[in-house]
């Protein structure tokens, strides 16, 4: 019966760190290549940015009334116009934090 091949431990942990120096590499690969394109931002329609800019104006007229730190509740008439332009609101306003 043949001895098997005896490897000192650097041999091992040399071994070991190329596989795992490869293994980061191709999961580095992996993880770049399945990155989604990204969406080509479409413009915001008149009356979205006409809402969001009167939203800027109350809370710039609340910081200048010293309550900045509170919380602001917003309503309008017209239900279309809020939930129509819920993305654009959370895109500009940073909703997805």
């Amino acid at each position: 019966m043949p001895k098997p091949i005896r490897m000192s431990r650097r041999t091992w942990i040399a071994a070991w760190a190329v596989l795992c120096a490869v293994g980061l590499g191709a999961t580095a690969e992996l993880n770049a290549s399945s990155t989604p394109d990204p969406q080509p931002e479409q413009p915001v329609s008149a009356e979205c940015a006409e809402y969001i800019a009167d939203i800027e104006g109350q809370l710039a007229k609340a910081e200048r009334e010293g309550e900045g730190d509170g919380v602001l509740a917003f309503s309008r008439g017209g239900v279309g116009a809020s939930g129509d332009c819920l993305d654009e609101l959370r895109d500009h306003f940073g909703g997805d934090r």
